[in-house]
């Protein structure tokens, strides 16, 4: 048998091997796909398990916890739908983290696009002090910034919360947004300045359309972890009328510490916002990312 035939088969063979789905890649495929099948399953199963005991009557839920009601009580998500601490909670968040994400995005952008394009004494100093934010997490200065939240007289108030929220978003929104607007043309910026566009209609008029996808990456991101937070309102209000979702399902929980078919519908209810957000803007997201997470 002649090396050109036996090299054939060779090839025919490789060829056969992946075809029929047995060639390592094939084989690595699969593996990725069973690890991510798993990572999906811890995560939905939670979710998918609090949305279902939503559904149950309180016997129900406690002999059968996994598995489909035995009666679908939909009277539970009405109640809470038809009460009004549930929207009064919603409202709350939505402010707090609407404002949170309004002010970060306008600041973060202003601020990485002068990082991105000026060039001034002490620049790098200042970019690497406020990406030091990203090593402290809010829990380690609570202390500080309660006293501070107290000289202002901003305890109790919404700004209490929002803006050391804002504070501790910006290192990261700094960084994705200034990644991406270096990677922006930068002819486009050279035509713009000999046709006598300044600094602040390029950064309006041709910067900030241009960067729809990191922008929604970093509006995602600041308000999914606004509409979470616990702590800090936790140590700033005092009124029950401002708590947001994660202290009103406190509250609500110590009200009905027994009925935990309507604790589980009211978190499902509260969470659905973020989740339908995220689920919208995962497209914009992935690009945001991509775009924003090359070094400069």
């Amino acid at each position: 048998m002649t090396e050109t035939s036996i090299a054939m088969e060779d090839g025919v063979t490789a060829a056969a091997r992946v075809s029929s789905g047995r060639g390592p890649g094939a084989l690595a495929g699969l593996a990725i796909f069973a690890v991510l099948v798993v990572l999906a399953g811890v995560v939905l199963v939670p979710i998918l398990a609090t949305v279902l005991n939503g559904f149950k009557e309180l016997g129900d839920l406690q002999s059968r916890p996994f598995s489909l009601p035995r009666v679908w009580v939909w009277q539970n998500y009405w109640d809470i739908l038809t009460g009004y601490r549930y929207w009064q909670v919603l409202g709350n968040s939505l402010l707090i983290s609407v404002l949170t994400v309004f002010l970060t995005l306008a600041l973060a952008s202003m601020a990485a696009f002068t990082f991105a394009h000026l060039r001034f004494f002490g620049d790098r100093f200042l970019l690497s002090y406020i990406q030091l934010g990203l090593m402290f997490p809010l829990a380690t200065a609570i202390p500080p910034i309660f006293l501070r939240v107290r000289d202002l007289g901003l305890l109790d108030s919404y700004w209490g919360v929002v803006l050391p929220q804002v504070a501790f978003s910006l290192a990261m929104a700094v960084l994705l947004l200034r990644n991406a607007f270096k990677q922006l043309p930068g002819e486009l910026l050279d035509a713009a300045l000999m046709d006598g566009c300044g600094y602040f209609r390029y950064f309006f008029h041709i910067t900030l359309p241009l960067s729809g996808p990191i922008l929604s990456t970093v509006a995602v991101i600041t308000f999914v972890d606004s509409w979470n937070g616990f702590l800090l309102p936790l140590i700033v209000f005092n009124s029950e009328s401002r708590y947001p979702w994660t202290l009103g399902l406190m509250a609500y929980q110590g009200q009905y510490s027994t009925q935990w078919q309507l604790v589980l519908a009211f978190i499902t209810l509260t969470i659905l916002p973020a989740i339908l957000m995220f689920l919208f803007a995962q497209r914009y997201i992935v690009s945001g990312l991509t775009a924003g997470a090359v070094k400069a």
